[in-house]
């Protein structure tokens, strides 16, 4: 479980940034802490900021995996990329 005040931080990963994962499992603590109404205002705004910048990494490392299954897609086929479908996914 994380640390209560834990932030984007390393965690021995490529380029020091927090893996997907462990930036989702944080979402889910800020979420349940922000629901939860224990919260004063300094500590929700706070968790607030902190979990917009998850989402950022979060989607911006979708975005990059979502670039090398185009990638991988056009490499296997020859053909041109073929763009992610995340409807096909179930997303």
């Amino acid at each position: 479980m994380p640390r209560k005040n834990q932030t984007l931080e390393a965690d021995g990963h490529a380029g020091g940034e927090m893996a997907f994962e462990k930036a989702m499992d944080r979402l889910e603590v800020i979420v349940s802490e922000m629901e939860g109404g224990s919260l004063g205002l300094e500590e929700m705004m706070a968790r607030f900021e902190e979990g917009r910048k998850l989402v950022v990494l979060c989607t911006r490392k979708l975005n990059e995996v979502e670039r090398r299954i185009e990638i991988l897609v056009k490499q296997g086929d020859g053909e041109e990329a073929v763009p992610f479908d995340s409807a096909q996914a179930g997303g």
